[in-house]
């Protein structure tokens, strides 16, 4: 049996869809995510420089330590039954394929009583100030860009290279979200693991946008591709806009980082609201159920091509 054999990822991409949905994260503390965040912790409060090349060595480490582990565990799974294989591999995927959560905390905000609260728990944006309406902005925005950080591409990855792309995906994504700003102390140690998430998603960002225009109905591909291409983010760009056009509203505009105001172009039909309201909100996190069972459907239909 391959370690890398297509019918039995596409099974266990299939049961980590529905884990995710139905069980969320369950693991607590115990979450690899959890873990390369202190594994990455560690290593910066003992070998921290302000160098290119003392990032490297995270980058280079982090990945194949995660590799490692993962291929093992992978392995491992090869001498258990194969229905008990596929079932941890799938819950094991699962854990690492974050849409139920993100669907749960985009949503806390229709409800939360002080949506700028529970925003804060999701973005590196100033949320103190912010009015209802640039909270639901805020929460479309990540919404759309975690659809292909947090669903889309862990699941590609995972497709194409089993549990250990799965793993090692997750860590340059965790690197990047942990060290890959541009301030003074980041610049230089996190441009490493920022340029390889760059990589790492650019193609996930462009299939996100793509998948929620088609799911929508409206592609308008040229327009939110100029659109997509203003953005700072090599990648986060293409999900937002296609967004904004799904939700006929503008999300970007200026937004503010650490007490600093940071412009950003607008995306989404330039005669559209800037003014979002709850609806609108709902209307993006209703793209959930549709997403969910389309991934599952090509699943299926790759299944029927190796199978028949």
């Amino acid at each position: 049996m391959l370690l890398f054999d297509p019918t039995w990822i596409l099974i266990s991409a299939l049961l980590a869809i529905l884990f995710d949905r139905f069980l969320g994260e369950f693991m607590g503390r115990a979450h690899p995510v959890i873990g390369l965040g202190k594994l990455i912790s560690w290593f910066e409060t003992r070998y921290y420089a302000d160098t290119i090349l003392r990032g490297a060595g995270l980058v280079v480490g982090l990945l194949i330590i995660s590799f490692v582990i993962a291929s093992v565990i992978s392995l491992l799974l090869f001498t258990l039954p194969l229905w008990l294989h596929l079932l941890i591999n799938g819950l094991l995927a699962s854990t690492l394929i974050a849409h139920h959560m993100l669907y749960q905390k985009v949503s806390e905000l229709l409800t939360h009583p002080a949506p700028q609260q529970a925003l804060a728990m999701l973005v590196s944006r100033d949320t103190e100030e912010l009015s209802q309406s640039e909270c639901f902005k805020a929460g479309a925005e990540t919404y759309a860009e975690n659809l292909s950080d947090g669903v889309i591409a862990p699941l590609f990855y995972f497709l194409l290279f089993g549990l250990p792309g799965l793993v090692v995906y997750k860590a340059i994504n965790t690197m990047d979200s942990m060290v890959g700003y541009r301030n003074a102390r980041y610049e230089r140690f996190g441009k490493v693991a920022a340029r390889l998430d760059d990589v790492a998603n650019w193609l996930p960002a462009r299939i996100t946008a793509l998948w929620i225009g088609l799911l929508s109905c409206k592609i308008n591909l040229l327009s939110w591709w100029r659109q997509a291409r203003g953005h700072a983010s090599l990648n986060a760009g293409y999900p937002i806009a296609a967004m904004a056009w799904r939700m006929g509203v503008q999300l970007g505009g200026p937004t503010r980082y650490f007490g600093e105001m940071t412009s950003k172009p607008y995306f989404g039909d330039p005669q559209s609201p800037r003014e979002l309201e709850a609806d609108h909100l709902k209307r993006a996190l209703a793209l959930s159920l549709p997403l969910d069972l389309s991934m599952m459907l090509l699943i299926l239909l790759g299944l029927l091509y190796y199978v028949v």
